[in-house]
């Protein structure tokens, strides 16, 4: 049950606590931890705990007092959050970040089933103007959206990853018709490392045989030299795998796979619900010490943005949402340029077809006519 002060409520430390794993789960596929498992059920505090109230010296009966809305209670579906990782280097203090991994997950009208896809970062896409950071607009890769409108106008000024993120989600909203999206979450590979350590691990399916780039095998880093890494590569065999931080984020970050960028996003996909299975299996609610692991583990690395909302709306607003019933869904693509000059990519015309189908409401029919693009894994 929930710490409680003299008023009977939730003192404001469990509050945070709470707000920071509801915001971690928005964030890997939507689905939020309600506060109902930390509050018990109702969304209220432990009877048990209130102090007594006084005796009433009238004999007038006291009225019942109407039952307080949950939080959240007024957000209906469906709704769309744009999910993004991003690659931030904290030696370098004026590195722009770069959106490696943008996933949308829409959430059904009646919140309770979802559907994850994923936009490849070399998607060729038309930027807009974003005066923000004195942006003239350009179409080229949607990845460096992020890092463009990060850039603050002036001497000396660090990146701003909101602001950032702001121009990113325009220029999602311009290319998938969806007009808004109602909640956003950024979190850094740093901040995802960590999490996945301060959940124990996470245990993945590995689909195919994958070698780093850029881990050695006792995890430290490989030596970049000649344009090249060089050394000895950690090596992901094929099979039910249990992994740390780094390992799941190494994994999930290698593009020179069979399939290469777009098996990439499929690992993207699968790592969010690993770990969303992960989350949902703790019961961090009886476990004080975990669950400020947990949050710690976040630091600064998560930015969430919920158009004025609290995280606690989305919690509750998402909690009958269960990674079972979230299907993750690969869009097909492929390159885009002239003879060996590499531009980007673009989606086929059935993947396209698959985000105005989802706009319309029907994207199970679609997904039933086209099984191909459901990922099993």
């Amino acid at each position: 049950m929930a710490d409680t002060g003299e008023t009977g409520k939730p003192n404001r430390r469990r509050i945070a606590l709470i707000a920071a794993i509801v915001a971690v789960a928005v964030l890997l596929g939507g689905t939020a931890y309600a506060a109902n498992r930390f509050w018990g059920t109702g969304g209220g505090s432990d009877p048990a705990a209130r102090p007594s109230a006084p005796a009433t010296p009238s004999a007038i009966p006291t009225p019942t007092p109407s039952p307080t809305p949950e939080p959240g209670a007024d957000i209906t579906g469906p709704l769309n959050l744009l999910l993004v990782g991003v690659d931030t280097r904290i030696s370098k203090p004026d590195w722009e970040p770069h959106s490696d991994a943008v996933l949308i997950l829409h959430v059904t009208k009646e919140l309770d089933r979802a559907y994850l896809f994923a936009l490849p970062r070399d998607l060729v896409v038309d930027i807009p103007k974003f005066p923000k950071a004195n942006f003239p607009g350009e179409r080229t890769k949607l990845t460096h959206a992020m890092s463009y409108g990060s850039r603050v106008p002036g001497k000396n000024k660090r990146p701003n990853t909101a602001q950032g993120f702001e121009l990113l989600s325009s220029t999602v909203s311009r290319y998938t018709g969806i007009k808004k999206f109602d909640a956003g979450a950024v979190l850094t590979f740093g901040g995802f490392d960590n999490l996945v350590d301060a959940l124990g691990g996470v245990d993945l399916y590995v689909d195919q045989k994958v070698v780093s780039q850029h881990r050695r095998p006792d995890g430290k880093l490989r030596t970049l030299r000649g344009g090249g890494y060089i050394g000895p590569q950690m090596t992901y065999e094929k099979g039910r795998r249990k992994l740390t931080g780094w390992q799941a984020l190494d994994y999930a970050r290698q593009r020179y796979t069979s399939g290469g960028a777009y098996t990439r996003q499929r690992h993207h996909q699968q790592l969010i619900k690993a770990i969303m299975q992960q989350v949902l299996s703790q019961d961090l609610a009886r476990d004080q010490a975990k669950l400020e692991q947990v949050v710690r583990a976040l630091g600064n690395a998560l930015t969430f943005q919920g158009r004025g909302r609290d995280i606690i709306d989305f919690g509750y607003a998402l909690s009958q949402l269960r990674p079972e019933a979230m299907t993750l869904v690969a869009l097909p693509g492929s390159g885009v340029g002239r003879g060996g000059s590499y531009r980007g990519e673009q989606l086929t015309s059935v993947g396209k077809k698959f985000i105005s189908e989802l706009r319309a409401g029907r994207a199970e029919a679609y997904l039933k006519a086209n099984p191909k693009l459901v990922i099993k894994n």
